[in-house]
């Protein structure tokens, strides 16, 4: 069974680049809306996977909105799910393991790939790629399933990039976000990971 351990917020590492900020912004306001002790609860709720790194530093694979919208919203701690100690491993080692396990994503707020060292040591310093949040809100609009395929959150914003221009996005994001959900309901979207059919008419 995994372990769950409580870590400062601010000694996290990510293993992203990116975030959406406005999901980011989102999830801060709903932080700084609960008393201490309901942020307390509440992210207790909401444990973070991570996976121990050298001088067990812990590297969180998912929920990196979360984790910065904790800290900006002055959260101090968390709890974590250990999915695996690689506390033994050198650096090299370290990165291919967790790239292996799909514990990694190291694309930029373009979608292009870079090296492992191009990764932040700190939530603050990610960077903001919206087409990450327009993924997020057409999820939870009803545009694709919930699924437990890795990354499946940057394959969508990949989808969306390709075809709803920056200016557009960030001009209107909610009519983007209307516009994005007809799109993954369409032929162009199959394959895609949560993918669901339009209902027919």
């Amino acid at each position: 069974m995994p372990k769950i351990r409580e870590s400062l917020i601010h000694e996290l590492h990510p293993t992203q680049l990116t975030v959406g900020m406005i999901e980011v912004l989102d999830k801060k306001k709903l932080l700084v809306s609960l008393t201490q002790k309901e942020q307390q609860a509440f992210m207790q709720a909401h444990p973070i996977p991570a996976v121990v790194g050298s001088a067990g530093k812990l590297y969180i694979t998912d929920h990196h909105h979360l984790g910065r919208a904790a800290l900006e919203a002055g959260v101090a701690s968390g709890f974590f799910v250990v999915e695996a100690d690689l506390s033994n491993y050198g650096l090299e080692d370290f990165w291919k393991e967790m790239d292996r396990n799909l514990w990694v994503h190291p694309l930029d707020e373009y979608g292009v790939r870079h090296y492992y060292a191009a990764i932040p040591h700190h939530l603050e310093k990610l960077v903001d790629d919206p087409y990450r949040s327009l993924a997020g809100y057409v999820r939870d609009a009803g545009g694709y399933l919930k699924t437990p395929t890795a990354f499946a959150e940057f394959v969508w914003a990949d989808f969306f990039r390709r075809s709803i221009a920056v200016e557009d996005l960030k001009a209107d994001f909610h009519a983007a976000v209307q516009r994005a959900v007809t799109l993954a309901t369409g032929e162009l979207a199959k394959g895609l990971p949560g993918f669901k059919a339009a209902p027919s008419s």
